[in-house]
């Protein structure tokens, strides 16, 4: 079974920098594709942020485009998301998120059944 683990979260400042990481196991990494999510407070999950298993293809919601990269190192079976000029709306619990690429060819930017999940990391946004 895939297992998750994410780490990296914390109280930050607005206008810093994170690095969040989520390392995989149970499986073999380079056949998934991965995703980051977020969830506030009082709202619905969204994605932020996605990368093929061939670690070519990106995709990246609106707010966080340009000042995000997601990254993967099928090495360490690891998948980063590297987030700048941090803004409070930023605050949320950050998920990892694994999708195994033979499942689905469309870009990764919804959750769905077949999705294995972290348990989140918070990161917060002091302003």
């Amino acid at each position: 079974q895939v297992q998750l683990v994410e780490s990296g979260g914390g109280l930050m400042q607005a206008g810093g920098s994170l690095t969040l990481s989520c390392v995989f196991s149970g499986g073999t990494f380079s056949l998934y594709n991965m995703a980051w999510f977020r969830q506030a407070p009082g709202k619905e999950r969204e994605f932020v942020a996605s990368i093929k298993n061939s670690g070519t293809t990106t995709y990246y919601e609106d707010s966080v485009m340009g000042r995000s990269t997601i990254s993967r190192d099928d090495a360490k079976n690891a998948v980063y998301l590297q987030m700048n000029t941090l803004i409070p709306e930023d605050t949320a619990v950050y998920y990892c998120a694994a999708r195994p690429s033979w499942i689905d060819e469309n870009p990764y930017t919804t959750a769905d059944e077949n999705d294995f999940w972290g348990q989140g990391t918070q990161v917060t946004v002091s302003s």
